[in-house]
């Protein structure tokens, strides 16, 4: 493989952004490259030349010549110390359970491979290269999702990672399940022969839960303006009154996401609709909270996210190791930067946020179900009673809705203690991000299931037209989903739209029509 035409990246442990961790992870082989920069090559090799010296000195220290956890007080000699890097990895490959999708392990690699990239952890550079290497030609280690507490790194997940690195785990490669070592040797390579400290390095630190975090965090930047956009919809759908998102209220409780909201709900209902004129007199003074208090709402969402990338933006370029080498100061340090509080308690609060955006929509979507208030057909179907329309997509909604307010409970406030009570104090962060991921997908679907109905409420109020932006969206969710004459198996129309929500189409064909959203 060549990478003539791939987009390169030098990383040096302090220059990644959320937007690149998505890239390069969400690439395929070829498309990029990732190495290190001259200056943190240098910096990696002066503190491999300390650990070596510390080797060379057999003066006792922690995790360099001395067993791990509550076994630090047990000294291992110099001729072992290869194997004590080997034992440590194959002990803590313990994780259980569904591996972690391509993406999350990918954006696992790269986080652990920038950290290292600082300087301060004293491996191999070895190491880091083949990290490089998995995801330059996408190598992905078969990661099991389960066993990490989030404190002294996450160990287990980590493990498997490093055991695909030793040649002795499964990955996948060109879209089969084979054994690393063979998947290393298809690309030339060899696998990494540890020395001392390098196994202690490749699994301690809070790589996967940041990585957990991060993509979450890249999708709930887009899902949130996708909100507002199914909101704009759903407020034409049922003929509501754009008054509550008059800008001037909002700056008298300048909240900066609520300002954003209606920044975004004036610009997409700001331009000629048919819709929006059939009803300018009719008297109607305001509309449902749901409808109603969007900015209001989904600003401060907008603000668990604002947090979110505060804490996360900081937390992949930060140094997660120990003990930690500082090279110009002689010394090394043993310190607690593997535990995840931080991102474990921002991801449990971003999970609260996003979970409040289906708890809206689906209250959205009751208003455009009930004839009472929309004056639309039952169930968004003329023939109600022969036909059920809609009716149990809105409860499928509800459920999903439900469901993440139990997943809203906050796994960072939970606490278990492990090691014969060393590791007294854990942050679950890696709990923490499941949750978030599965509130992140039951959003999408709830998302889906609003666009679904609204897009038919357009059809229901035909020859009328909403702005040339919502009908751009509409004839989008047109080209996979048909209008609704009669009943039809709606879990099929509910994964397309839930596709354009995923790949972001319905965003950035409102974008590619009038500019950019807050």
């Amino acid at each position: 493989m060549t990478f003539s035409k791939a987009k390169f990246f030098k990383l040096d442990g302090q220059n990644l952004t959320i937007d690149i961790l998505y890239e390069i992870s969400n690439a395929k082989a070829g498309e990029i490259k990732v190495e290190l920069t001259k200056a943190s090559q240098q910096k990696v090799l002066k503190a491999r030349a300390f650990v070596d010296d510390i080797v060379e000195k057999a003066e006792p220290v922690y995790g360099i010549n001395t067993g791990f956890g509550a076994l630090s007080s047990k000294y291992i000699e110099k001729e072992d110390l290869s194997k004590l890097q080997y034992n440590l990895i194959r002990s803590h490959c313990t994780g259980v359970g569904a591996p972690f999708p391509r993406l999350t392990t990918r954006a696992i690699m790269l986080l652990r491979a920038n950290c290292l990239a600082s300087g301060y952890s004293g491996v191999s550079p070895e190491c880091i290269d083949l990290l490089f290497d998995f995801i330059n030609y996408d190598i992905a280690p078969i990661v099991p999702e389960k066993g990490s507490v989030g404190a002294s790194g996450d160990l287990a997940p980590l493990s498997h990672v490093a055991l695909a690195l030793i040649g002795e785990g499964d990955v996948v490669y060109k879209g089969e399940i084979v054994k690393s070592d063979f998947a290393i040797k298809q690309i030339g390579k060899k696998p990494v022969n540890l020395k001392a400290k390098d196994g202690l390095a490749l699994i301690n630190g809070t790589a996967v839960m940041a990585a957990l975090g991060s993509l979450a965090l890249y999708e709930a930047n887009h899902i949130i303006k996708i909100a507002d956009i199914a909101t704009a919809m759903t407020l034409e759908a049922v003929r509501g009154t754009q008054r509550a998102y008059d800008p001037d209220i909002s700056f008298l409780k300048p909240q900066p996401g609520q300002i954003k909201v209606s920044n975004n709900l004036t610009k997409l209902l700001s331009t000629h609709s048919g819709i929006a004129n059939s009803h300018t007199d009719c008297g109607k003074v305001q509309d449902p909270y749901s409808l109603r208090c969007v900015p209001q709402v989904h600003g401060a969402i907008r603000q668990t996210i604002d947090h979110a990338n505060d804490v996360l933006s900081i937390e992949i370029n930060s140094v997660t190791d120990n003990p930690l080498i500082f090279v110009d100061k002689n010394k090394v340090v043993s310190g607690g930067n593997f535990h995840g509080e931080a991102v474990a308690m921002c991801m449990d609060y971003l999970t609260i946020g996003l979970s409040e955006v289906a708890s809206i929509s689906e209250r959205r979507v009751e208003k455009m179900m009930n004839p009472t208030f929309s004056d639309l057909p039952a169930f968004l179907i003329k023939e109600s009673g022969l036909n059920s329309g809609l009716m149990i997509a809105h409860v499928t909604m509800a459920a999903l809705a439900s469901e993440n307010k139990y997943l809203s409970h906050p796994a960072s406030i939970d606490s278990i203690p492990t090691s014969t009570d060393k590791e007294d104090h854990v942050s679950m962060g890696v709990t923490s991000g499941r949750k978030l991921h599965e509130v992140i997908r039951n959003v999408k679907y709830c998302l889906a299931i609003e666009f679904l109905c609204n897009s038919q409420a357009f059809d229901l109020l035909r020859p009328l037209k909403s702005n040339t932006a919502l009908e751009e969206v509409y004839n989008l969710i047109r080209k996979d989903v048909p209008p609704i004459t009669e009943d039809r198996v709606f879990s099929h129309d509910i994964e397309s739209i839930t596709n354009l929500i995923s790949n972001f189409k319905i965003l950035s064909t409102v974008e590619n029509h009038m500019g950019s959203l807050e």
